[in-house]
């Protein structure tokens, strides 16, 4: 199943690192996840409910 994902972003803390950063893209209850310097060597798709766990373990320093 080919997933599209839309509205590609990255962070702006990512800002002034030579581009060494992670872009998130999403589509219907998923989030995808690619390096900004080679968007095309792949996309890293989670559920919505996964990356957002990720991102409150990583806030409150667990990761």
């Amino acid at each position: 199943m080919d997933v599209v994902l839309a509205n590609w972003r990255k962070s702006t803390r990512s800002s002034g690192n030579d581009g060494g950063c992670v872009e998130i893209g999403g589509a219907p209850g998923l989030v995808g996840i690619r390096d900004t310097k080679n968007r095309a060597g792949g996309t890293l798709v989670v559920s919505r409910h996964t990356f957002s766990s990720f991102l409150t373990a990583v806030k409150a320093g667990r990761l």
